[in-house]
């Protein structure tokens, strides 16, 4: 491959292997709120597992995908200053809110609800969940906001051969992030939910101990995610009705198969959450020959999302921003493939490793089960033989 080529594949898998991340993120966030809210408001110790367990993992989660996240913002100067030379005012704007609310609102929230178990007022510390949850949706609103504007670009004119941000408002408002924002978060609660409904069967079909326990996380992920792919496939069609696609994915093959795969599969996983394991809610959790089915499932939701992707970010090819800027000048000047390469072997093992690392850990979690967790747990209760409930 040329070096527009290797650039272009180092970013598309460097962004992907970020993504799987943040879409668990979204989706686990409010969940484990609303599992927190519950035990807040019953003081049932079913509920504060379920709070620590759920939230162990996303806090796994979320501690590997921030690091992750920072080779994105790297490869905006290592690959592509040509875009930020040419558009940095406006597109640095989101992406500059982005990283206050990501690294210090989200975090420093985070941090208070990681270290305030027993130690913060339980209303407060209860406040805290629900902070992390909001900042990171408004996290990944402002990414949003700067990929529309790549998609669509608005509320800038150019100036002296520079893109200048004349009108904020119309960035928040673009047709293309009216739609897609939802359509992203939606599924991010759908992948959260069925991650939920895959370990929760894990465990069921193991005959479990914690069978309320398992039976009750099963429940609620089903519930969750028949709400997620609902609005998926809404949202996600409705982008179509406000965003013309003619020459997006005419003889773009890259796009049309990340578009076929995403609405295809996604078609059918949704008739099979709302038409088949909603309706059987109360059985699922006994029937174990139904719990291979809905573990196989698991991995699913994270093949869409990344097809999703694929299908929005090739079908603006050959264009950087639409339009405006190719990604040919887009391109930082210099490079060479020898540069690209290594950066890319580099970016590729070190963010595969920390996929490989992330799932692992979660795996580990899920395979224990409630019992011995570090979230929430006092001094002499870590690592305690078993939970009862």
């Amino acid at each position: 491959m040329d070096v527009l080529d290797l650039a272009r594949t180092q970013f598309a898998v460097t962004s992907g292997l970020h993504f799987l991340f943040v879409v668990l993120t979204l989706g686990l966030a409010p969940m484990v709120a609303i599992m927190h809210t519950r035990w807040a408001i019953s003081g049932r110790p079913l509920n504060e597992a379920m709070t620590r367990f759920w939230g162990q993992i996303y806090v796994i989660n979320y501690a590997l995908g921030i690091v992750t996240g920072l080779v994105m913002e790297f490869q905006f100067g290592l690959s592509w200053s040509g875009l930020s030379h040419y558009a940095g005012d406006v597109f640095g704007a989101p992406l500059a809110m982005e990283t206050l609310v990501a690294f210090f609102l989200e975090s420093t929230f985070l941090g208070l609800w990681i270290f305030g178990w027993g130690r913060l007022p339980k209303w407060l510390h209860l406040a805290c969940i629900w902070l992390v949850t909001l900042t990171a949706y408004a996290s990944a609103f402002f990414i949003m906001v700067a990929n529309s504007y790549l998609q669509n670009p608005v509320g800038s004119v150019v100036r002296d051969g520079r893109m200048e941000l004349v009108d904020f408002g119309a960035l928040l408002t673009n047709p293309s992030l009216v739609f897609a924002f939802p359509h992203v978060v939606a599924a991010g609660l759908f992948t959260g939910a069925m991650v939920m409904v895959g370990a929760s069967a894990y465990q069921l079909r193991r005959r479990t101990e914690h069978v309320e326990f398992f039976t009750k996380s099963l429940r609620a992920g089903v519930v969750v995610a028949a709400i997620g792919i609902f609005l998926t496939m809404g949202f996600g069609y409705a982008q179509f009705a406000v965003i013309p696609v003619e020459g997006k994915f005419d003889g773009n093959v890259g796009a049309a198969i990340g578009l076929a795969v995403m609405m295809e599969i996604g078609q059918l996983l949704g008739l099979i959450v709302l038409l088949v394991m909603l309706p059987m809610i109360r059985v699922l959790p006994r029937w174990r020959w139904t719990h291979l089915v809905l573990m196989a499932m698991t991995p699913l939701p994270f093949v869409l999302s990344i097809a999703g992707w694929v299908a929005r970010e090739v079908g603006r090819q050959p264009w950087m921003i639409w339009e405006k800027l190719t990604v040919a000048d887009a391109m930082s000047p210099g490079l060479t493939s020898g540069m690209v390469t290594a950066s890319l072997i580099g970016f590729v093992a070190v963010l595969g490793l920390l996929a490989v690392v992330d799932y692992v850990l979660i795996a580990r979690v899920v395979k224990r089960g409630p019992r011995g967790l570090d979230l929430g747990a006092a001094s002499d209760e870590a690592r305690t033989p078993a939970l009862s409930f």
